[in-house]
């Protein structure tokens, strides 16, 4: 984790408790001294390595949760989390999001609309620091495998489509090209065109990011597939189906959970997406045409 001090003589000063907070700032990722070894011989070198920071979420000023997640894009993971989570149904219910950097990590308060505060007492819980763990903390098999609303309709999409969006994303993944060491997660329309992408050091935040952005953008789910680089867990099933998007690629396998979550609430599921082939899962509207 590496954070950097931002001098400004301008700002006005700061409580105590606060004073390290406005002064800090995250870089995604930092470059290292290295060095090569072969067999018969040593050379220095640098390695750009992916940050991963702990970000502790707060809603209504409660501690919530912590995470370990790649410092960007932090309102959108806010919004998807919360999403992913049930704590709100609509980006619209939350009033505002502040975020604070501090020397030993970030903290995301988000305020809800008061009406809808009542729900955070249903989904309370607190999850120790993982790298984007998606069932850490919970304490029932209800929570970890909550009753889903079974999607109703998906998109046509053409198989050609799928693998021009896997053909794209390399290109979309900045981070990962610099570093090697992140997931990616991309909405893409049902012709293939890559609507938004989003990288983190965990498979379930570049998800999360990704449903928090389309949420704030009113970007209908209803209308296109979501691509990861990822393995495909059935949380990411999940959250698929809690965001309402249809059809769900990724370029791992599945785990067996994973499919029957799948064909239970009619979420299309395609995975092992490479370059020349793709296994599709589940098609439950016939979505996946030549």
């Amino acid at each position: 984790m590496s954070a950097r001090k931002i001098e400004d003589a301008s700002a006005a000063p700061q409580p105590p408790e606060l004073a390290e907070i406005a002064e800090v700032e995250y870089a995604t990722s930092d470059e290292h001294r290295t060095v090569r070894i072969t067999p018969d011989q040593a050379a220095p070198g640098t390695r750009v390595l992916a940050n991963e920071v702990p970000v502790a979420l707060e809603f209504d000023g409660s501690p919530y949760a912590v995470m370990m997640l790649t410092p960007a894009d932090l309102e959108d993971f806010a919004v998807g989390f919360a999403l992913s989570e049930r704590i709100i149904k609509r980006a619209d219910e939350i009033a505002r999001i502040d975020v604070r950097y501090g020397t030993r990590g970030i903290g995301i308060d988000v305020r809800l609309e008061r009406e809808h505060s009542a729900r955070l007492a249903e989904r309370r819980r607190s999850i120790p620091g993982q790298s984007g763990c998606g069932i850490c903390g919970l304490t029932t098999i209800e929570e970890a495998l909550p009753q889903l609303t079974p999607l109703t309709a998906a998109p046509k999409l053409a198989q050609k489509s799928l693998f021009r969006a896997l053909e794209s994303l390399p290109a979309r993944q900045t981070l990962n090209q610099a570093t090697g060491a992140v997931h990616a997660a991309s909405f893409c329309r049902p012709d293939g065109e890559i609507l938004v992408v989003r990288e983190d050091v965990g498979r379930h935040n570049a998800f999360d990011k990704v449903i928090g952005h389309m949420a704030r953008q009113g970007v209908d789910p209803a209308a296109g597939f979501a691509l990861l680089t990822s393995r495909c867990s059935y949380e990411l099933v999940q959250k698929a189906v809690l965001a309402r998007i249809p059809i769900l690629a990724a370029i791992s396998a599945p785990t067996e959970l994973a499919v029957s979550i799948a064909k239970a609430a009619n979420l299309t599921l395609i995975a092992l997406a490479r370059g020349d082939s793709a296994l599709v899962f589940n098609d439950p509207f016939s979505s996946i045409a030549k």
